[in-house]
């Protein structure tokens, strides 16, 4: 399984160690910001396609006007889709939300003034050094990238290296960060509970971005947008 990782700049770069960060150095230059945050992925050998039973294909009109509340151990956070423009990123996340795949997750990574990230399966009762390195088996996805910004509240996938290496893990920008544009696909934005968001990024923290006490996703309940959280996608 490749390693899920953060990269604010160009992914050719040598592989280095996530960067420790606080609200200060975030205040810097996007340029500035975005090497200091810069993460590239270890090289892990992916396990083989294991056979599965084939599921049910639903229609794109389903994952239309659809809504997820995200029940955590902090307050709800309610996030609108996008599928205009990353489809197979929303339907991805609403498959396995109401597979139940994300409950008991965590959000394993928090870097003040900048993000929270969370969807990695490991971190319901792996070891704390496999989280950020889990996802949704060997499935992954191709890269859906659009000229949506990155401002606060924007819900946007991690990746590994390569574009198309999105899987489960997804993150919630806390402030406007426009390095990542065109880089990570954005899938959706918060309509509710951006102050949750903030509560779990300013969360206390050690190496690596790891949360002391790490803020879980309890469930994940998928429904119909109500009529002031449909649209289209931000332009």
């Amino acid at each position: 399984m490749k390693k899920i990782i953060w990269a604010a700049f160009a992914i050719a770069l040598t592989a280095c160690t996530p960067a420790k960060q606080d609200v200060s150095q975030t205040q810097t230059t996007a340029a500035t910001t975005s090497e200091s945050q810069a993460n590239q992925a270890q090289p892990i050998t992916a396990p083989p396609p294991s056979a599965k039973p084939a599921e049910e294909e639903k229609p794109m009109s389903y994952y239309q006007d659809k809504v997820a509340e995200l029940h955590t151990s902090e307050g709800e956070i309610d996030i609108r889709f996008f599928p205009d423009v990353a489809p197979n990123h929303v339907k991805n996340f609403i498959d396995l939300a109401e597979k139940g795949f994300y409950n008991g997750t965590k959000f394993h990574r928090i870097i003040p003034g900048f993000m929270v990230q969370g969807g990695d399966p490991n971190t319901i009762s792996g070891s704390p050094q496999t989280w950020g390195i889990g996802g949704n088996g060997d499935k992954y996805l191709k890269a859906e990238f659009s000229k949506i910004p990155h401002k606060r509240g924007i819900v946007s996938m991690a990746r590994a290296q390569s574009p198309d290496s999105a899987s489960s893990q997804f993150f919630i920008v806390v402030k406007d960060s426009n390095f990542l544009d065109g880089n990570y696909t954005v899938f959706g934005e918060v309509t509710k509970g951006m102050d949750v968001a903030d509560k779990i990024v300013n969360g206390p923290h050690g190496a690596n971005d790891r949360p002391n006490s790490p803020v879980n996703i309890e469930s994940i309940k998928i429904r119909a947008a109500n009529p002031n959280e449909k649209g289209p996608a931000p332009k």
